[in-house]
């Protein structure tokens, strides 16, 4: 993996996002842009897991908490659906959480009710423990 490899799958992710946003127009539940983001990923022949539970341990205490990500795109970023008014620090924050809990190395947080995507309605997050991965080719 590098961060070449990582820059390319996110504008993959982009790009789908936008496709769906296009389609679709804002409005609708989070839920369903996360399900149409995802099986346009799946098309392009990427695995996709979504809903999958987030481990918790606190001081050794494995926490039975129903915490979920939305997407995990090739095992390696995070995607978080939002449908609201704007992007808050709280959205970011539970990204940022779920990229240490989980050791994943990017994150991208898609809010799709907004007029476009590209220009206020994405955020990409990384992981500092992964900020110096090679920079590919």
């Amino acid at each position: 993996m590098t961060q070449k490899y990582l820059n390319d799958l996110t504008h993959v992710i982009l790009g789908a996002a936008i496709e769906v946003h296009k389609e679709l127009g804002p409005g609708l539940l989070e839920s369903i842009y996360e399900r149409c983001l995802g099986h346009l990923l799946i098309e392009e022949g990427i695995l996709v897991s979504s809903q999958q539970r987030v481990p918790l341990i606190f001081r050794g205490l494995k926490l039975d908490c129903d915490l979920r990500f939305d997407l995990l795109v090739d095992n390696l970023i995070i995607v978080e659906v939002k449908a609201v008014e704007r992007l808050m620090p709280i959205h970011e924050a539970q990204l940022l959480t779920y990229l240490n809990l989980l050791s994943k190395p990017k994150g991208v947080l898609i809010n799709f009710n907004c007029t476009n995507i590209f220009k206020e309605g994405q955020k990409t997050m990384v992981n500092e423990l992964y900020a110096s991965l090679p920079s590919g080719y």
